[in-house]
């Protein structure tokens, strides 16, 4: 390879799985960390490491800047960007080309296209791919006549961040009265996570399956495209479990689908490793979604059954190696293989973010399971990055045999300190629509309404002396089967708080107070919009009541279990 020193833009997981690969292609790994990543395993794990700033990811991962500081101090020859933070942006891209570096990842060109999600529709629909039907509002269209066009076009509508992907900067309108809510929120968690606040509006279809086509190209004119994924398994547009092959696609439909995808990244004169998005709607017709100009989070299901190492072909296009150099591209894929995604969260609270300090941590292990992590026990867990701590990815003969692996792993996992989402996924596994194949974008919302299946513990409850007092968020959650049943226990310290207190669930910023002392609000009214972990949060009135005191205002950074509101609960 013309590089032998790789600087990997990137921390947890995705940065381990990085240094891995350049491991087994001889190369030496330079990491980056924040001050809040400090001893971060990924940075143990590289050849040597790079202070890039403090915690915020605007001051460190994010700052274009300080990481070519760091590549020019560690004499790095090529910068990998991962996914998420810089990886689908083309400045960053062009500034690392700028100073002599090789870029492992797509041109800046291509980048452009298909990251800016309103220009890619247009290219899509030039180059005879099928687009949703929906709305450009960067075509000097103000708010007003952008609301006008959005009754025109119809709800249930879906507004999306222009500038990236991931479930980020994403709101559904679902009528006209919350069309401004939506949008406000959108352009403002887009802003936060992109640095653009531009959107785009697409017509919402209804339970749609979501697939997407994972291609490779180099850069003497291949392209070839590694069959699909199903990423259908969703929260809050945020993907959960994903698997290959996708339960419902007939060999049709993924042919067709294969040639949309490679015809798409032809289009944009695409190199190196990318993703194609796609929903498939109840009738079968498939719409273009978007283009992930990067490494995807779910990349190891695809590398489990085509038996390649997808890193180490974005190492190789980079050094200007031609597809057919690549071993096993050719190959057909061989079972099946499953990937959950293990994330800090709090499921008794409705899945917000969780934070705390890892005290233990087990993997599991046996035939046909792989971990991709970035934490270990005495990591800390902190509000400013996503709540992804580690993947967990099964490959077996069958589907039956891989979800048999994956519920055996995920019993097997042992993660303690930190609030996780490691039981729901264990239902999610074991639901039986899921062993069906009956898997859809509407899956949890339609089967898991309401987590955990057990109640919360009571409120008022006869070794609780003292009344007006309920289960607060800064407590520990312990379950343990009894009699087919779970069950779940608050204690410690922070066991109580006041009714008449509203308090932050999770460390963050408050981005926006919506209510003023002497304000009577209706139930679900929104009060304050946190951000954490890249994501907004609304805290909202649980039942009629008049603010009797606001404690936090636009821009206060505030801990878990800080009071923000007080109410007077209206009888």
């Amino acid at each position: 390879m013309p590089f032998s020193r790789l600087l990997i833009a990137n921390r947890g997981e995705i940065a381990c799985r990085i240094i891995r690969a350049c491991r087994a292609h001889g190369l030496r790994a330079i990491a980056v960390f924040s001050d809040a990543d400090a001893g971060a395993p990924h940075t143990r794990m590289a050849d040597h490491a790079e202070p890039i700033g403090p915690a915020p990811a605007r001051a460190s991962y994010l700052n274009i800047d300080a990481v070519l500081a760091a590549a020019r101090r560690s004499g790095a020859e090529a910068v990998h960007p991962g996914y998420g933070f810089l990886a689908e942006n083309a400045d960053f891209a062009e500034a690392v080309l700028a100073a002599g570096l090789i870029w492992v990842g797509p041109p800046p060109a291509a980048m452009r296209e298909m990251g800016d999600k309103t220009r890619a529709r247009t290219r899509m629909q030039a180059a005879g791919v099928p687009v949703v039907p929906g709305l450009q509002p960067d075509n000097g269209m103000d708010d007003a006549a952008l609301a006008a066009a959005a009754r025109a076009l119809g709800y249930p509508l879906l507004i999306k961040a222009a500038a990236g992907g991931g479930g980020k900067g994403m709101r559904v309108a679902a009528e006209a009265e919350g069309w401004e809510q939506a949008l406000a929120a959108a352009r403002r968690e887009a802003a936060a996570a992109f640095g653009d606040d531009r959107v785009y509006v697409e017509r919402l279809i209804a339970r749609p399956r979501h697939v997407e086509i994972q291609v490779l190209a180099d850069a003497h004119g291949n392209v070839v495209a590694l069959g699909e994924r199903e990423c259908s398994i969703q929260r809050r547009h945020q993907k959960v479990i994903e698997e290959t092959p996708s339960p419902a696609l007939s060999p049709a439909l993924r042919e067709r689908m294969s040639a949309a995808a490679v015809a798409a990244a032809r289009a944009v004169g695409y190199v190196s490793a990318g993703t194609v998005e796609f929903i498939v709607d109840e009738a079968g017709n498939f719409h273009f979604l978007e283009m992930n100009t990067r490494l995807q989070v779910e990349h190891a299901i695809t590398e489990s059954v085509r038996g390649i190492d997808l890193v180490g072909a974005q190492l190789a296009i980079a050094a200007g190696q031609p597809l057919t150099a690549l071993p096993g591209l050719d190959a057909p894929p061989s079972g099946h293989a499953i990937e959950a995604r293990l994330c800090a969260e709090d499921a008794a609270a409705g899945f917000l973010p969780a934070t705390g300090q890892i005290t233990a941590y087990a993997e599991p292990t046996g035939e046909g399971v792989r971990v991709d992590a970035g934490v270990e026990a005495g990591s800390v867990v902190g509000p400013f990055y996503d709540s992804l701590l580690a993947k967990v990815i099964v490959h077996a003969p069958d589907r039956a045999t891989a979800i048999a692996r994956m519920r055996s792993a995920l019993a097997a996992y042992r993660v303690e300190g930190v609030s996780t989402n490691l039981a729901f996924l264990a239902d999610v596994i074991a639901h039986p629509a899921f062993a069906a194949g009956e898997t859809r974008t509407d899956f949890i919302s339609r089967h898991f309404p309401v987590w955990p299946l057990a109640p919360a513990p009571e409120p008022r409850n006869p070794w609780q002396a003292t009344d007006g007092f309920r289960p607060g968020a800064g407590s520990a959650a312990s379950r343990a089967p009894v009699a087919a049943r779970r069950v779940v226990a608050k204690s410690g310290p922070h066991a109580h708080r006041h009714v008449d207190e509203v308090t932050a669930p999770m460390p963050g910023q408050v981005i926006e107070v919506a209510v003023a002392p002497g304000q009577t609000v209706a139930r679900g009214a929104p009060l304050v919009v946190l951000e954490a972990m890249k994501m907004e949060h609304r805290l909202t009135a649980a039942g009629p009541a008049t603010v009797k005191e606001v404690r936090c205002a636009k821009g206060d950074a505030v801990n878990r279990g800080q009071v923000l509101l007080i109410l007077d609960a209206l009888a």
